[in-house]
C-alpha cells in the first residue's frame, strides 16, 4: 500500500489534543478537513482505548461548518440521514450515499479523462501547465468530491493570494509566448 493510500494516523490524547504521527505535531480539525480535501484519507484513534474517532470527528468538522453557516448539506438531506437511523438496520440511506459519492468520483475522472483524450491541443507545447491549472481549477470547485469546499479561510493572508495570482499570471505569459513563437 502506498503512503497515499494509507489513512494518516491521528492520535487522540487524553487531553482531548490530537497529534498526527507523520509530522509529530499537534493538528487541529480544521487541519484533518484539510487533509481530506487535498485527498488524504484519516484514521483518528483515542489513544488510551484504541476506539476508532474518526466518524464522529468528521461528523464534527461538518457540524463546525454548518455552525459557520456553510451550508454543508441541505435541511431534506440532513432529515433524511435522521430519519435513515430510525429504520431498523439503517435502512439504504449510508450505502446509496456511498454510491453515489463514487459515482461523483468516477465522473470526474471520466471527465478530465475525455477532456485530454479529445483535445487537438495537447501535443501544444506548454499545454501540461494549462491542463495542471484546469485540474487544480475543477478539484478547487468540487472540493476534492470528497469533502465540499468550504472557500478561503477568513484569516488567509492576502500577500498569499497575491503571489498565487502572480504565479498564474507568470504562468499564462510564458504560454502565451510560446504560442506566439509557433505562429
Amino acid at each position: 500500500m502506498s503512503e497515499k493510500e494509507k489513512p494518516l494516523l491521528i492520535k487522540r490524547y487524553a487531553s482531548r489534543r490530537l497529534y498526527n504521527t507523520e509530522t509529530s505535531d499537534y493538528v487541529t480539525l480544521e487541519d484533518i478537513a484539510s487533509f481530506i480535501r487535498d485527498g488524504r484519507e484519516v484514521q483518528i484513534i483515542d489513544l488510551k482505548t484504541g476506539d476508532d474517532l474518526t466518524r464522529q470527528y468528521l461528523l464534527q468538522i461538518i457540524a463546525e461548518h454548518e455552525s459557520r453557516g456553510e451550508n454543508v448539506l441541505p435541511v431534506n438531506v440532513l432529515n433524511d440521514l435522521v430519519r435513515s437511523y430510525m429504520i431498523p438496520g439503517g435502512g439504504v440511506m449510508p450505502q446509496f450515499l456511498q454510491s453515489s459519492f463514487e459515482m461523483l468520483r468516477e465522473s470526474q475522472n471520466k471527465m478530465m479523462e475525455n477532456m485530454n483524450a479529445m483535445n487537438p491541443m495537447s501535443q501544444m507545447p506548454g499545454f501540461e501547465a494549462m491542463q495542471a491549472q484546469q485540474q487544480a481549477f475543477l478539484k478547487a470547485m468540487t472540493g476534492g468530491l470528497s469533502g465540499g469546499w468550504s472557500g478561503p479561510d477568513k484569516d488567509e493572508d492576502k500577500s498569499e493570494s497575491n503571489e498565487d495570482l502572480d504565479e498564474i499570471k507568470k504562468q499564462l505569459a510564458e504560454l502565451q509566448n510560446k504560442l506566439s513563437k509557433l505562429n
